[in-house]
């Protein structure tokens, strides 16, 4: 019997896993133990597909190490240097690890030797892997970065949701194409969220019960697909490359453990700042405003969401300490004859900050400051002219923002710009400048840019627009008015939600005044009549807001 003797081999990209690449060095190392009289169990043939040479941590070479070191090997076969590691420092770390262990290494594309001059050879054979391995990212890295600053879809590799990834050819670049069932969910989710104020919990659960299913062909939607699509700027028109970068992790997570420690798919990585984030031109579904929209709410559920509210308010979520930034949440204390609700800011609880309190501002009741608040809402919904300037304005923007026909001008131009190059290189080569050879791969490229940007400009032309609801009211203002305080009366507590945060951006409740913000631009002449800041009482009943009377306007 001859030595015993395992076999490591590796490959490290998804293509090289697909094609099997990995095979051929096992069959070549089987095939040299077989001519070497070297005795390899089935169990010792040991793989790593798809793991990078730069990582120590592989299920497979684990294993090696573990068998060299319970002393059950006399030697490893690998193919090369490099499929051990990228990293010359690797290579010697491993191979003076196994030579302790009293395990021979053996490479088959190496020279062999104990000589100093082999041990040269085969230290510049890792140097040159670890400079390779350095250089291919880099090339790709950058090559990738200038595709990308030209306006190539081909380095995004995939398609969000909504849109369908088609593949570059011999003749066309790739693109997105809109795929109009997903398109109609996306549009559906910004609308829920935006307009009707639904929770990530709420769209998912819609969709769910609605059996539309996700990019996966899955009947159920998580919340976090909502959240990255909420987020993606792909659906305004610009598809941002290098939002994310790979970085060190953390944090061991339990799916990690569960798969030795290390997988190639669960790499940490962190947002980039978005100035350093390159945009490449795609079809929009939504405009840039709606977008900007969820951002905003986005931020704002970050840092006043409501969670497991059984009773809703009509401010949760909207009342700021003017003094700490905090936010006010609801309590209550219960009297011997009924239960009393309160605001009461973050920081002016003890308990939650090692050193104390941080605010001194004094608990508000709640009912009568939503009583306040929705009396200046109806006020403000009572005021004729505001509510015409505001809805001329969102009217003359929506005129203003016209995605398609912006897009389509810009394929437009571009693909003229192609036929006049075409027509410049057919030119010279009639005056003899260009010999047929340059024009032939000048021409090429030139042509399948055409292609793309005709496709995409086809596929452009048959985008539905959806006509802003604005500009279809064709009632007076006074009558539209007059419906929207007719509504008022008969809302329920959500429904007065909803009205409030699209009217109030957020209320600032200082030491003696609250203030109040709006969504809606107030005319100067309309802040001289009526100012938004509201006075609390002072003295014995500093303490809260106990009666409306104690709330006086301030004085203009």
């Amino acid at each position: 019997m001859g030595k015993l003797a395992a076999i490591y081999a590796r490959v490290s990209s998804e293509r090289q896993k697909d094609e099997k690449t990995i095979d051929s060095q096992t069959s070549l190392l089987k095939e040299y133990a077989g001519e070497n009289d070297y005795t390899v169990p089935s169990a010792w043939v040991l793989e790593d597909e798809g793991y990078s040479g730069s990582m120590l941590a592989r299920p497979g070479l684990e294993r090696l190490r573990d068998l060299a070191s319970e002393g059950k090997l006399d030697a490893v076969l690998i193919y090369a240097p490099d499929r051990l590691s990228r990293r010359y420092a690797y290579q010697v770390l491993l191979v003076e690890e196994l030579q302790r262990n009293g395990v021979e290494t053996v490479f088959l594309k190496s020279v062999q030797g104990d000589s100093p001059e082999d041990k040269l050879l085969q230290q510049f054979q890792g140097m040159i892997a670890e400079y390779e391995r350095a250089q291919i990212i880099e090339r790709t890295r950058r090559g990738k970065r200038h595709k990308a600053k030209a306006g190539c879809v081909n380095v995004l590799c995939g398609a969000p949701y909504g849109y369908h990834y088609i593949k570059k050819t011999e003749h066309t670049d790739a693109y997105y194409e809109i795929c109009e069932p997903e398109a109609a969910v996306v549009k559906e989710i910004f609308n829920l969220y935006i307009h009707e104020w639904k929770s990530m919990g709420e769209i998912s659960r819609h969709l769910t019960e609605k059996a539309i299913p996700t990019r996966m062909k899955k009947k159920q939607w998580d919340r976090s697909v909502i959240w990255a699509i909420l987020r993606n700027p792909a659906y305004t028109g610009r598809a941002a490359y290098g939002k994310t970068e790979q970085c060190e992790r953390k944090k061991i997570t339990r799916p990690l453990r569960q798969k030795g420690g290390y997988s190639p798919r669960s790499g940490a990585r962190k947002d980039r700042p978005k100035n350093e984030w390159i945009s490449i031109n795609v079809p929009p579904l939504i405009s840039q405003e709606i977008f900007d929209l969820a951002q905003e709410r986005l931020k704002h559920n970050k840092e006043h969401a409501s969670r497991n509210t059984k009773e809703p308010t009509l401010l949760q979520g909207m009342l700021v300490c003017k003094d700490c930034g905090y936010a006010y949440y609801r309590t209550s204390t219960r009297t011997s004859l009924r239960k009393i609700y309160y605001y009461r800011c973050l920081g002016s609880d003890d308990y939650r900050y090692p050193d104390g309190r941080k605010c001194k501002s004094f608990p508000i009741r709640q009912d009568y400051l939503d009583n306040l608040v929705w009396k200046h809402v109806i006020h403000l919904l009572e005021n004729e002219e505001l509510i015409r300037d505001e809805i001329q304005r969102r009217i003359k923007e929506s005129k203003n923002t016209d995605l398609t026909q912006k897009q389509q001008n810009n394929l437009q131009a571009g693909l003229n710009k192609v036929h006049n190059g075409i027509d410049r290189l057919l030119d010279a080569y009639q005056e003899g400048m260009l010999p047929i050879e340059e024009l032939r791969n000048r021409i090429g490229n030139l042509r399948k840019k055409e292609a793309t940007l005709t496709k995409e400009l086809n596929a452009l032309k048959f985008k539905y627009i959806e006509q802003q609801r604005l500009s279809q009211i064709e009632t007076s203002v006074s009558s539209f008015i007059g419906c929207l305080k007719e509504r008022a009366k008969n809302l329920n507590i959500e429904e007065k939600q909803k009205v409030v945060r699209l009217l109030l951006k957020d209320i600032l409740i200082g030491k003696d005044t609250i203030t109040v913000n709006h969504s809606i631009p107030i005319l100067k002449k309309n802040l001289s009549e009526e100012n938004n800041g509201y006075r609390l009482c002072l003295g014995s009943q500093s303490c809260s807001l106990r009666c409306q009377e104690a709330l006086r306007k301030r004085p203009g």
